[in-house]
């Protein structure tokens, strides 16, 4: 089964969001082993970069403003893929203050959901539930209409 991080800089404080996050990662279980990993806010992006390079394994995607735009069924096509190919797959998800660029360099790839900016919490459960929605995708599932 293949295996999914999330490097998540910063903890989930409201209960509304790790209820999110713990969903999708239960609804995942049936296509991945998906595992959340959080690192913790430092006073430089530096720091942060330090730990978060540490747990990034096979194919790491950092999640950036000035990544590229993919659709739904895009996202869904990479992620199979990879998953063709039996490669772990690693999300990076910066804090408030983005990602330092020794993070974007290691990536193999950078995406942007929107140009418009998130709450790194809300992006947490954006990205499992398009991870999830990809894997429904693949599927021939109707949860994607």
């Amino acid at each position: 089964m293949i295996k999914i991080n999330l490097i998540c800089v910063g903890k989930l404080k409201e209960s509304y969001w790790r209820a999110a996050q713990e969903e999708y990662v239960k609804r995942l279980s049936r296509f991945c082993k998906a595992e959340v990993r959080e690192v913790p806010e430092r006073f430089t992006l530096k720091e942060e970069a330090e730990n978060i390079l540490r747990l990034c394994r096979g194919h790491t995607i950092a999640l950036a403003v000035e990544g590229t735009g993919v659709s739904s069924e895009t996202f869904a096509e990479k992620l199979g893929a990879l998953c063709d190919r039996g490669e772990e797959i690693t999300f990076v998800i910066g804090s408030s203050c983005g990602l330092d660029g020794s993070v974007k360099r290691s990536a193999k790839e950078l995406i942007s959901f929107s140009e418009l900016t998130f709450p790194h919490q809300m992006m947490r459960v954006m990205l499992l539930e398009q991870i999830y929605r990809a894997f429904m995708i693949l599927s021939g599932s109707v949860y994607h209409k």
